[in-house]
């Protein structure tokens, strides 16, 4: 037997020997509580007269000396009997442990599909395996997040670098090219790599609220809105969209940069995703112990079993809506992660006319 075997089965002999050791002692407490009453009256016999050991009757009794020797050697063959039912219930107790083992450490070689499936009865090493079973499962869905992140955001990136590659190329290769033909692909090359750009800083602020708050200052929501909006209002009416805003004092605590960043695509995306006569709200308060903020938006309707899976990275209700290239599915999977890093309560429902109502709330000053 090799070194990992002994020490795989380490536990299992520790607990035959303690299970081993009771039953052992067990037999030797009953034995005591029986043979001290007996020697006790033995001893305190008149002389001539039969021990307690000695029967009358059709045959002759069991003398103590003979019930001392029966014991001991009865103690000496318990402890083989203790030794082999102890490592028999040890192994038994140790089956579902050594299952778990085994399947975790093929889950650890890359198959994230397997599950424990320990079954009945229900125990508490059955409750352990459907936790990891749970653990597994959202391991499992957090690479395939993941991977499926960075398969998107490598095509997003792509796009812009290929357009930019074939615009180069078709102007160097005109013969009959002029500045101004070289001008144009400049002006169309600056185009893509501003688009490039956001991107990337949308990667970068959908990482930084994946990571968590940093800090954690007293701000109010109403304020937060109402710089956000200092530099949205002048887009809304552009685009036709009428704001209104209700805005009472909600006070919380969290990373004043990653609120920021929370309203700002709250209030981009209701503003990106309407339509011409359009309307917004955008409210604060304070419910209770919490400070809420609401924004509601008009616009296309919305399945409802769409709503939770726009707000994962990359995803969008209609691609290239309105033939505008303004967003990149990442402003809800923003606000997504800055509620998750603050521990905030994010609903989200459709609207019947279209659009989407969306509220948050945040622990009262950190509670």
């Amino acid at each position: 037997m090799t070194f990992q075997q002994l020490a795989r089965r380490s536990l299992q002999t520790r607990l035959a020997l303690a299970y081993a050791a009771g039953i052992y002692a067990a037999g030797v407490f009953v034995l005591v509580l029986v043979l001290v009453p007996l020697v006790s009256v033995d001893g305190a016999a008149p002389e001539g007269r039969p021990s307690s050991g000695v029967t009358t009757g059709a045959g002759p009794g069991i003398s103590l000396t003979q019930l001392l020797t029966g014991s001991a050697i009865a103690l000496i063959i318990l402890v083989p009997v203790a030794l082999a039912l102890g490592w028999f219930v040890a192994g038994r107790f140790l089956h579902p442990l050594r299952t778990i083992t085994a399947t975790a450490r093929i889950i650890s070689a890359g198959d994230l599909h397997r599950r424990l499936d320990l079954g009945e009865p229900t125990d508490e090493l059955t409750e352990l395996g459907r936790t990891l079973d749970d653990l597994f499962a959202r391991l499992q869905a957090s690479f395939d997040a993941q991977r499926h992140f960075v398969a998107n955001a490598s095509h997003e990136l792509r796009t812009p670098l290929a357009g930019q590659r074939t615009l180069l190329e078709v102007a160097l290769a005109a013969p009959d090219g002029d500045t101004d033909t070289l001008r144009s692909a400049c002006q169309e090359a600056l185009a893509l790599g501003e688009h490039q750009e956001r991107l990337v800083q949308a990667l970068l602020a959908l990482a930084t609220s994946e990571r968590g708050a940093a800090r954690r200052d007293r701000l109010d929501l109403a304020q937060v809105v109402e710089r956000a909006l200092a530099f949205r209002r002048d887009q809304a009416t552009e685009r036709g969209i009428d704001i209104a805003e209700h805005l009472t004092p909600a006070v919380t605590a969290g990373d004043p940069k990653l609120i920021e960043s929370l309203v700002a695509n709250l209030i981009d995306n209701a503003i990106h995703h309407n339509h011409a006569g359009g309307h917004v709200e955008i409210t604060t308060r304070t419910s209770g112990t919490q400070a809420v903020l609401g924004v509601t938006n008009s616009g296309p309707v919305i399945p409802g079993d769409q709503i939770q899976r726009l707000f994962q990275p990359f995803q969008k209700l209609a691609p290239d809506r309105h033939g505008r290239r303004d967003g990149y599915g990442l402003g809800l999977a923003i606000v997504n992660a800055v509620a998750q890093a603050h521990h905030a309560t994010l609903a989200a429902d459709a609207r019947v006319d279209g659009g989407l109502n969306v509220a948050i709330r945040f622990g009262s000053q950190g509670t």
